[in-house]
């Protein structure tokens, strides 16, 4: 069995459980995931965390596709 833990998604202010995560990360949870809502977003919390952690995967539970706009090329 894999262990995850959902962080749900933030509100007006990023409130991020970062020594929650660390501390996940070094007992060797699988994956934290992180979702969005309008004026919320997913993939920032995920690179933030991302960045201080050596093992756990990244997922986002939701992401609002049609908020997004798509990549150009120059």
């Amino acid at each position: 069995m894999r262990l995850g833990i959902m962080l749900g998604y933030a509100g007006r202010r990023i409130e991020l459980p970062v020594e929650l995560v660390k501390e996940a990360d070094r007992l060797g949870v699988y994956a934290i995931w992180t979702a969005e809502a309008y004026g919320s977003d997913a993939v920032s919390p995920l690179a933030w965390l991302g960045a201080q952690t050596q093992n756990i995967k990244l997922g986002t539970a939701i992401m609002q596709m049609p908020g997004r706009t798509p990549p150009t090329r120059p």
